[in-house]
C-alpha cells in the first residue's frame, strides 16, 4: 500500500520542527555555559587573571662579576674594579645612508653628528635633571661617546656613553625605555688604574672578550666551554690581554651573577629584577713594592734625560731612549721592581678599547721590555730597525760565568794566571782575528778574580773560549758551553710564567755552523753571541749571588677573597740548582767586588758586588755600544739581585750603574738591605747621573782599580 502524501508531509514538518527546536535549545544551552564562564572569568577568576597578564613572562641578563684588584706589596691598589650602571646605545644600522656623495670621512662624521645632535642635546638634558652635579655631560660630550666617526668601534658594536648612573637616572630610563629606542642599561665592572702608572707593562690591561677571542686561543677555549653558566664569558666583557691582568685572568674574574626582569606579554618590563649577584674576583697581591718601583722608574727616566747629553757616551748620534731594570729577591725570587721606560698611561684602555690616536702614542710602550724584545720608540719601524732593541748582548757580565766555566771545566785554577798584553788572537795564518780589551787597555798578570774585575776580554777569550774548544772536538764544546748558561737561566724561559716571555736569542750555535766552534766560544766567553732579557739577567744574578740556587720568579705574594681571606701564599722555588766547589764562588765573588763602579755607588752603607758591561752590536749597519750591570747586596749573604739594560747607552758602569744605585737605595730605605727599612717612604731627591763624582774606596772595602774600568 503507498504511503499517503499528506500524512508524509505531515511527518516531515513535525522532524523539522524538532531539529529546530533541538537546534536552538543547543545554541541556548552554549550561549547560557558562554554567559556562566565569562562571568567567572570576570567577578571569579578576574584578578588572578590580570595578575597572570602582568606575570607573562621574564627576561634573564646575565651581570659580568666584579674584576678582583691588583696592589702591591703593602696593599696599595695599582689595579681595582667597581661594579656600576652604564648606559649603553646601539646605532640603528641605517645611520650612515643617504650620506653626501663625494664627502670625506670628516663630512660624513659632521653630518652624522649632526643628526645625532638633538638625541644628544636630550640625553645632556636628562643627565643634568637626574644625573650627579658633579659628573655631566655636555650634547658634545655625548657624541664624542658615540664614536660616530667610527675610531674604536664598528657600527654594530653598542657605545658606552655614561657609566656611574644615579638611581634616579636608571629609573627614568627603564620606565621610558619604549621612548628611546636603542638604549640599554648595563651593570659592569669598570677598571681603574693609579695614575702613578705602577710597572704598567708587568701588570697589562684589558680588552672586551668579543675582540680577546680573535687574538688568543687562551680566550677560544673559554668561549667553547659553555658547561657552568656562572664561568660563561659575556660578549662586552674586559679580560685580561697582558700581563699579570692575563697570567691571573681565572683568579681575578670571579663568577657571573644574573638579573631577571618580569615582562608583559608586549616584552615591556612591568617590575623590579629579581638579582643573583655576581661573585667577586679574588685580589692578588704582588711582590712589587710601590716606591721601589717608582723610585726605579724615575732613575731610569732621569738617567736617561742625562745621557743624550753627557759626555759619556763616547759614539756620536746615539741618543738612548729606553732603559730597562729587574729588581729580584736572592733567596725568594720576589720580584720588587720591574721598570720598562718609557711606560704609558693604562687608563687608555679603559672600557676595553683604546682609540687609534691613543694606539699611535702608545704602541712602543705597550709591551713589557724586560721579557721580550721590544723596539725602540722611533717615528716608523725602519728608523727603529736601526737602534738597539730591549734584548742585547750581555757584554762582559758574562764573564763570572765564564770563569765559573772555566774553573769547573779544569781550564785552569783559582791561582793559574794570564799576561794580558791587551788582545788575543786566534784563526788561520793569514786571517788571524784579534780580541781586544775596551779602549785598547793591556792589564798584565791577571789571576780569575782579577780577569772579572779588570773585565778583560783576552782572558776570558784564551783561557774559557779557546781552552774549552780545544778540550772538546766538534760541536760538543759549544753543546758544553750551552750546558751551563742554561743552568745560569740563560737561554731558557725564566719560569715566570708570564706571557709572551722570550728565552733569549741564541747565535753561538749560528757562529759553530757559519765561522768556527772555535770562534762561536771566544766570542761567547766575553758575552758576545748571544742576547738575553733583563729578567733573564736578573735571575741570573740571583743565582750567582745564592752560590747557584736559580729561583723562579714570583710576582703574586698572595692570593685573598672577597672577605679578606688568604686563599693561597706564594712560597719560593727553586728551579734547579747548580753545585759547584766553594773556592769556585768566592773567587768570583772576590772579582765582582774588585769591579770598580765607586763612582756610581759613591757613600753607599752596604756592600755590593757587580759586573758592568758593555755589549757592542751592529744594527742598521751601524755599532753601538749598549750599557749593562749586574750587582748585589749585601756583598755578603746577598738579598737583593739588580740587572739594568741601557740599549746604546754605552759603557755599563756609567750608562747603568748608576740606576742600580738608586734601585739598592730605594730597596735599602723602604725594605731594608739588613731585614729593616732604614728610611721608608722617603723620595729621593738626588737626579740619576749626577753622581759621578771623585772616585773612592768601594763600600765592600776593597781597593779601587787605578783606572775605572770601562766597560
Amino acid at each position: 500500500m503507498q504511503d499517503d502524501p499528506q500524512k508524509r508531509e505531515i511527518v516531515n514538518r513535525r522532524h523539522f520542527s524538532f531539529r529546530l527546536n533541538a537546534y536552538f535549545f543547543v545554541i541556548f544551552l552554549l550561549f547560557s555555559v558562554l554567559i556562566i564562564r565569562l562571568a567567572i572569568l570576570q567577578f571569579v577568576e578576574g584578578p588572578g587573571l590580570k595578575a597572570e597578564e602582568n606575570n607573562i613572562g621574564s627576561q634573564k641578563v646575565m651581570i659580568p662579576p666584579i674584576r678582583g684588584n691588583i696592589l702591591d706589596s703593602t696593599g696599595y691598589p695599582i689595579a681595582y674594579s667597581t661594579s656600576t650602571q652604564s648606559l649603553y646605545y646601539k646605532l640603528n644600522p641605517d645611520i650612515r645612508k643617504n650620506l653626501k656623495k663625494g664627502s670625506t670621512a670628516k663630512e660624513q662624521q659632521a653630518e652624522i653628528e649632526n643628526r645625532m645632535r638633538p638625541f644628544a642635546e636630550r640625553l645632556s638634558a636628562i643627565f643634568a635633571e637626574r644625573g650627579d652635579p658633579t659628573k655631566q655631560m655636555t650634547a658634545d660630550d655625548v657624541l664624542r661617546q658615540l664614536d660616530l666617526g667610527f675610531k674604536k668601534n664598528t657600527i654594530s658594536t653598542p657605545r658606552r656613553i655614561k657609566t656611574d648612573l644615579t638611581n634616579e637616572e636608571i629609573a627614568y630610563f627603564m620606565e621610558n625605555r619604549d621612548l628611546f629606542d636603542g638604549i640599554d642599561i648595563v651593570e659592569e665592572s669598570v677598571r681603574h688604574y693609579d695614575n702613578s702608572s705602577i710597572a704598567v707593562q708587568l701588570v697589562g690591561y684589558l680588552k672586551k672578550f668579543n675582540s680577546a677571542v680573535n687574538t688568543l686561543d687562551f680566550y677560544k677555549e673559554k668561549k667553547e666551554d659553555t658547561s657552568d653558566p656562572k664561568l660563561k664569558y659575556l660578549d662586552q666583557e674586559d679580560v685580561g690581554l697582558d700581563g699579570i691582568e692575563l697570567m691571573y685572568q681565572d683568579v681575578l674574574r670571579g663568577k657571573n651573577g644574573l638579573k631577571i626582569y618580569p615582562i608583559n606579554a608586549l616584552s615591556k618590563i612591568i617590575g623590579p629584577p629579581t638579582i643573583t649577584n655576581p661573585e667577586k674576583g679574588d685580589d692578588l697581591y704582588l711582590t712589587i713594592n710601590k716606591n721601589v718601583q717608582l723610585r726605579t722608574e724615575d732613575a731610569i727616566t732621569n738617567h736617561l734625560a742625562y745621557l743624550k747629553t753627557s759626555p759619556d757616551i763616547l759614539k756620536v748620534n746615539q741618543k738612548p731612549k729606553t732603559g730597562y731594570a729587574v729588581a729580584m729577591e736572592v733567596n725568594t725570587g720576589k720580584v720588587v721592581a720591574m721598570a720598562s721606560m718609557p711606560d704609558y698611561n693604562p687608563n687608555v684602555w679603559s672600557g676595553g678599547k683604546i682609540s687609534p690616536e691613543d694606539y699611535d702614542n702608545s704602541e712602543y710602550y705597550l709591551k713589557n721590555g724586560t721579557i721580550r724584545e721590544v723596539l725602540a720608540p722611533y717615528a716608523d719601524d725602519k728608523e727603529a730597525g736601526r737602534h738597539a732593541d730591549s734584548m742585547v748582548f750581555l757584554g762582559s757580565t758574562q764573564k763570572p760565568l765564564s770563569v765559573l766555566v772555566g774553573l769547573n771545566e779544569g781550564l785552569f785554577t783559582t791561582s793559574s794566571t794570564y799576561p794580558d798584553t791587551g788582545t788575543f788572537t786566534f784563526g788561520k795564518k793569514g786571517s788571524e782575528v784579534v780580541i781586544r780589551n775596551a779602549l785598547n787597555h793591556a792589564y798584565g798578570t791577571l789571576d780569575p778574580a782579577h780577569a772579572i774585575g779588570k773585565s778583560s776580554n783576552p782572558f776570558m777569550a784564551a783561557m774559557v773560549g779557546d781552552r774549552l774548544y780545544r778540550k772538546y772536538s766538534g760541536i760538543a764544546g759549544v753543546d758544553k758551553w750551552d750546558e751551563y748558561m742554561k743552568a745560569f737561566g740563560l737561554g731558557v724561559k725564566t719560569g715566570s710564567g708570564l706571557p709572551s716571555e722570550n728565552a733569549g736569542i741564541i747565535e753561538y750555535y749560528h757562529e759553530a755552523e757559519t765561522a768556527s766552534k772555535q770562534s762561536a766560544l771566544i766570542r761567547a766567553s766575553f758575552g758576545q753571541q748571544a742576547r738575553y732579557t733583563v729578567l733573564q739577567l736578573a735571575q741570573y744574578t740571583a743565582t750567582l749571588a745564592s752560590r747557584g740556587k736559580r729561583m723562579k720568579p714570583q710576582f703574586v705574594e698572595k692570593i685573598v677573597d672577597s672577605d679578606g681571606h688568604t686563599v693561597q701564599s706564594m712560597q719560593p722555588e727553586v728551579l734547579n740548582t747548580v753545585d759547584l766547589p766553594e773556592q769556585y764562588w768566592e773567587e768570583v765573588e772576590q772579582g765582582m767586588r774588585l769591579v770598580n763602579v765607586s763612582a756610581a755607588f759613591a757613600g753607599v752603607n752596604y756592600t755590593y758586588a757587580s759586573k758592568t758591561g758593555t755589549s757592542q752590536q751592529s744594527v742598521g749597519g751601524r755599532l753601538v755600544d749598549n750599557a749593562v750591570f749586574i750587582a748585589y747586596a749585601p756583598a755578603v749573604n746577598p738579598v737583593l739581585a739588580v740587572a739594568v739594560v741601557v740599549p746604546e747607552g754605552g759603557f755599563g758602569a756609567k750608562g747603568a750603574a748608576p740606576i742600580a744605585r738608586q734601585i739598592f737605595d730605594a730597596y735599602d730605605d723602604e725594605i731594608g738591605l739588613t731585614g729593616t727599612p732604614r728610611n721608608p717612604s722617603n723620595s729621593n731627591k738626588s737626579s740619576t747621573g749626577t753622581t759621578m763624582g771623585k772616585q773612592q774606596t768601594p763600600a765592600d772595602g776593597t781597593a779601587a782599580n787605578a783606572d775605572a774600568n770601562v766597560d
